[in-house]
């Protein structure tokens, strides 16, 4: 369950935005006083806490939203990663890092190395939809996989109409 785990913050921005000052603009967002004091974050302990402090270095990474079709994700039907019941095919333990890769869904969404990796383009992974259903896919701590993917499709799709 995502309860308690995700949140979404809403801050409204007033003046014109050009994309080339975007790293000025983010330095001047942690740093502004309403958003320094009222920006929830996890922490490693999974405590929810306010950034709370000066902000002095920020790397900003351009996320595009040119995919808005859930079609996108048809690919992982044609290849042995889902049944077409939506059933994600099951396969021999693995590790990346500290996350258990136990079906072909995490095998292509994280070892470079996998048979489908090739699926999704390095473009493909940048996709805003791309990084929604990654991370609900491979979730946090706590996280309990599912067995079909119906759910992370459809919290996905969720979610990217709400924030896009």
């Amino acid at each position: 369950s995502m309860q308690g785990r995700i949140t979404a913050q809403a801050f409204s921005f007033d003046q014109e935005f050009k994309p080339y000052q975007k790293d000025e603009f983010l330095m001047a967002f942690f740093n502004d006083e309403s958003v320094n004091s009222s920006l929830k974050l996890l922490s490693a302990s999974g405590q929810w806490t306010t950034l709370g402090s000066k902000v002095t270095k920020i790397e900003a990474t351009v996320v595009p939203c040119t995919q808005i079709s859930m079609s996108f994700f048809d690919r992982l039907y044609s290849e042995g990663i889902l049944r077409e019941t939506g059933t994600i095919v099951k396969c021999y333990d693995d590790y990346y890092d500290d996350i258990l890769i136990s079906d072909e869904l995490r095998k292509v969404l994280l070892l470079e190395d996998s048979d489908h990796y090739d699926l999704f383009t390095q473009l493909d992974r940048e996709e805003f939809i791309f990084c929604l259903f990654k991370h609900f896919c491979i979730g946090g701590t706590l996280c309990q996989f599912e067995d079909i993917v119906d759910p992370y499709l459809e919290t996905t799709k969720a979610f990217y109409k709400d924030l896009v």
